[in-house]
């Protein structure tokens, strides 16, 4: 057994020797659950290697792997790192000209693919390359050349000798290239090491209690966020889970019971939202109860009186009991990242019993710079920097970061690693935020996304819309306002929400665009505004808005592949809106 992990694909044998067990990495596929166990999985990682090997591929290779969450993709990842080569994840959601610029910007040589429609989405993307590209697929696809015939091929040559392959890697090698856009521009090639991937993983174990051995699985595993959880995992002797997709989750919540998984915000507001439109459904004394033990889960504290602890066993026995359950009734520890969780929403959820811990990081920091966790805890904070990671804020508020989890640089883009981290090694992560208590960093917005009003305010967007989608009626809502004379927002409603409300009042439902033309309905939307508002000075409150009836998505271009809003995308999209909502600047009531 090694004694230190130096490489990330030391873990298979770590895990091998010191945590053997059947099921080890687990995918539901067509509604069938595979299984690997430890012995399983580290055979055929190291028979794909070989088969690599015999391919061409070796120590600087380029490979890339473009799937929804499954076992083979952990497989095929470890099989090209312990070569040596480059690991290339692709989200599956990527434009055709993202496809061809990643594949000839990092020299791609092989590619495996999941399914058909991959397959054929990449396959029209080679063929206005010259590129000569090996491509593979994880399922069976006519005209396809299918994964397994690779791994095939290394199990009957195994006097292929895989120990000098990992001996000539070191911890300062490159691991993999991650592109990522963010919210805007071309993609730029994250270069990430294995030690910049174990000093997180080692780092942020903390986050796993020794209770937890089973983790569910369903962000997508081509944003470092979730493929460092996974490793962290594999570290800490948790099985692993894929969800099939997103429309099974609660079907695979219930099979697996995990006692932990990550998710981003917006995930468990969606939760949220439908527990309470359960709620809503309610009537008499059991109605009563449930907003009872409602309005006591925000009041939740870590430190609170005796009399509080009573009230709040009896609304677990009686309320919350049920929300666990929906999450399979075991969970440990729910990770949050990837955007700021509304204080009050986490601290419901730890009322429930399910506590919810968030991080805070970016690709280019391996990623987590920060987190809270079981026993170091603040609401409304991104919890205090991972051991051997430095932390710091500059004189105009935007959070630096130093140590091992910063990234070598961008790929090939020696101008913007100058941009990007200073000559004392400080990586400028473009948010602003501050360090609070005992040194807990709370973050207030991206730097780039301040903007400054005509009359000179200075606007913090993400502060105005988490408040708002408080409101279970708005699903989506972006704040604008640079160089005008208010804020204003665009706001796409939560239309199941909509139509109970408008069913409550007795409102004929037609169609989504009718209904947000109707004057109850913008009445309505106005008032959740106002009532979003209380908090904000003056100059800070949405003005007017514009309903709108389509919900922004990664593949419509307003969501980078993390969730983050694409700002300026969305203002180009809904110019012509947003030129009407500041026409007469004297009516400040909402419109569409």
């Amino acid at each position: 057994m090694p004694q230190t992990i130096t490489r990330v694909f030391d873990l298979l044998k770590y895990n091998l020797e010191k945590y053997p067990k059947d099921e080890f990495i687990s995918g539901k596929i067509k509604g069938v659950w595979k299984k690997y166990s430890t012995r399983q999985f580290c055979d055929t990682v190291d028979n794909l290697s070989r088969g690599l090997i015999r391919l061409g591929a070796g120590k600087g290779s380029r490979i890339a792997v473009m799937s929804h969450n499954r076992p083979e993709w952990n497989i095929t990842d470890f099989a090209i790192i312990q070569i040596g080569a480059y690991q290339i994840p692709l989200y599956p959601t990527l434009p055709e000209h993202d496809i061809k610029f990643i594949l000839e910007d990092a020299e791609v040589s092989i590619l495996f693919v999941s399914d058909d429609a991959l397959y054929q989405k990449v396959w029209s993307v080679m063929q206005t390359m010259n590129s000569g590209i090996k491509l593979y697929t994880f399922e069976e696809i006519t005209n396809a050349v299918n994964w397994m015939d690779v791994v095939n091929d290394g199990a009957a040559n195994t006097a292929t000798d895989l120990e000098p392959y990992r001996l000539a890697i070191d911890p300062q090698d490159i691991l993999t290239l991650i592109y990522t856009s963010g919210t805007t521009g071309t993609p730029k090639g994250v270069m990430l090491t294995h030690n910049n991937l174990i000093m997180n993983f080692k780092s942020g174990a903390v986050l796993i209690p020794k209770e937890v051995k089973k983790g569910l699985s369903f962000l997508p595993l081509c944003h470092v966020y979730e493929r460092m959880i996974i490793y962290m995992y594999i570290y800490r002797d948790v099985s692993v889970y894929y969800a099939e997709s997103m429309e099974t989750i609660v079907a695979d919540i219930q099979f697996v019971k995990p006692h932990i998984f990550c998710t981003v915000p917006r995930l468990l507001e969606k939760v949220y939202d439908r527990i309470i439109e359960k709620g809503k459904a309610l009537t008499g004394i059991k109605k009563r109860i449930f907003f009872w033990a409602l309005e006591l889960g925000e009041q939740f504290e870590l430190q609170k009186d005796w009399l509080y602890h009573f009230k709040l066993g009896i609304a677990r026995k009686l309320v919350f009991s049920k929300w666990k359950a929906a999450l399979g009734g075991e969970i440990v520890v729910i990770v949050s990242g990837g955007a700021a969780l509304n204080p009050r929403l986490n601290r419901i959820f730890w009322a429930a019993g399910m506590c919810v811990v968030e991080g805070y990081g970016l690709t280019e920091t391996s990623p987590v710079i920060s987190s809270n966790y079981l026993g170091k805890m603040m609401f409304g904070t991104v919890g205090h920097p991972l051991e051997g990671v430095e932390v710091k804020i500059a004189a105009d508020g935007e959070v630096l970061t130093r140590g091992p989890h910063v990234m070598k640089g961008y790929y090939k883009r020696d101008d913007l690693t100058a941009e990007t981290i200073d000559t004392e090694g400080w990586f400028h992560t473009g948010d602003i935020g501050e360090l609070v208590g005992d040194g807990f960093l709370k973050i207030t917005d991206r730097k780039k996304e301040i903007f400054k009003t005509a009359g000179g305010k200075y606007i913090a967007p993400q502060l105005l819309e988490n408040k708002y989608k408080e409101s279970v009626l708005i699903e989506q809502i972006m704040v604008l306002g640079e160089n005008r004379k208010f804020p204003a927002a665009l706001i796409v409603p939560n239309f199941a929400a909509l139509k109970s409300w408008c069913e409550h009042k007795g409102m004929t439902y037609t169609t989504n665009e009718e209904m947000l033309k109707d004057p109850q309905v913008i009445e309505k939307f106005n008032q959740e505004i106002i009532n979003g508002s209380v908090e904000f000075g003056k100059w800070e409150q949405v003005k007017r808005f514009a309903l709108l009836s389509k919900e922004w998505s990664i593949e419509g271009g307003e969501f980078s592949p993390k969730l983050s809003l694409k700002r300026k995308v969305i203002l180009e999209k809904n110019k012509d809106v947003i030129e009407k909502l500041y026409k007469d600047a004297e009516d400040y009531k909402g419109v569409h």
